[in-house]
């Protein structure tokens, strides 16, 4: 399988959420959505569903779902981020911040144009 690089950077493929969907595992999605919810955010089950974060996903979790990242980017018609000419924007800030790594994806794929 193609690595899926979202846009912010974190390869999908790795992704727990991603991993659970494709391996249509019960059990772990039921464990991602209590570990992913607090009292302030509750990740349901339905939650726990995603092919990818890219412009054609047809099923993305609540999480990329809501993230202004991947809002701006298929706004931008970009794969991810590492193609906008804006690259590095603030709105990588937080990602960034807690994936460090992330920004190393994208900064090879910026590299490379």
């Amino acid at each position: 399988m193609n690595k899926i690089v979202s846009y912010c950077g974190l390869i999908c493929n790795d992704c727990p959420v991603f991993i659970a969907t494709k391996n249509n595992d019960l059990e772990q999605k039921i464990r991602l959505s209590q570990e992913y919810s607090n009292p302030n955010y509750k990740v349901s089950l339905e939650d726990i569903n995603c092919t990818g974060c890219h412009k054609d996903s047809k099923v993305v979790s609540k999480f990329c779902n809501e993230c202004e990242v991947r809002i701006c980017g298929i706004e931008k018609g970009k794969d991810n981020c590492g193609y906008c000419s804006e690259y590095p924007c603030s709105k990588l800030e937080i990602p960034f911040k807690s994936s460090p790594q992330n920004k190393e994806v994208l900064d090879q794929i910026k590299e490379r144009l």
